[in-house]
């Protein structure tokens, strides 16, 4: 690994590290689709969703962009099979439910800041870091960010849509080091993946931080995640960079 230098860049994974949906994709699926008169029960929505966005990931990575498709176009799909396979029928109705979702799902008033984000991110800011988002998420994540207050504390937010490249591709890494005129010896990158963000990060040299709530560990991460790189809540981020885990602060 790289020769550690004094940290300057502060990358940030955003979905269940800064924000999280209000309620599961289930029910929100569930919801739209009772105000267009049709009942499905959330539970099954939510497992038909998880099926289908793994397969389409699998199947269209990176949101289709090799294959011609727009990030709306890929989701709209999403939903398609979700109520499909939530034994849905009725196309032209959730074609009027997918159109719906997508725009929801790009109002800041879908999602909510995770405790501790802002105050976190303020303080970074003020002890001179440069802070970033390296996400494997859409266009729209920008203008989620801006509604939700926290845009004005990042010099560039990069998506795996405008990147090309999905974490824990190390390409995305690559571009956002080279975005900020950091090494990444340089820099740190915080996640709730162990594999797109804590493995990713690691991969390219940078020091990487697990966000992993207060769950009991998963026997792989604890065994491969030093202690003092976890943080049960983004309060513990500023505290472990105190006590030495990044040189140089």
């Amino acid at each position: 690994m790289a020769h550690r230098l004094p940290l300057r860049l502060l990358t940030w994974d955003v979905k269940d590290t800064l924000l999280r949906l209000r309620r599961p994709v289930g029910e929100e699926y569930a919801a739209k689709a009772r105000a267009h008169g049709l009942e499905v029960e959330a539970t099954a929505l939510g497992q038909a969703f998880g099926q289908v966005y793994k397969a389409q990931n699998h199947k269209f990575p990176t949101y289709g962009l090799s294959r011609g498709l727009t990030s709306r176009q890929w989701w709209q799909d999403v939903v398609l099979q979700t109520f499909h396979l939530a034994g849905v029928r009725d196309a032209q109705a959730v074609a009027t439910i997918a159109d719906q979702l997508y725009k929801d799902f790009s109002s800041p008033h879908t999602w909510q800041v995770l405790e501790g984000a802002e105050t976190t991110l303020r303080r970074c800011r003020k002890r001179g870091l440069q802070l970033a988002v390296i996400s494997n998420f859409d266009q729209r994540l920008e203008d989620i960010l801006v509604g939700l207050g926290l845009r004005e504390h990042f010099d560039f937010v990069l998506t795996s849509e405008a990147a090309g490249w999905p974490k824990p591709d190390p390409r995305i890494f690559h571009k956002a080091l080279q975005l900020a005129h950091t090494e990444a010896a340089a820099a740190a990158h915080i996640g709730d993946s162990y594999r797109c963000d804590y493995q990713g990060a690691r991969a390219v040299g940078m020091q990487s931080f697990l966000v992993v709530g207060p769950e009991p560990l998963d026997p792989i991460i604890r065994d491969s995640v030093p202690e003092e790189y976890i943080l049960p809540s983004l309060s513990h981020l500023l505290p472990a960079l105190e006590q030495g885990s990044a040189p140089g602060l």
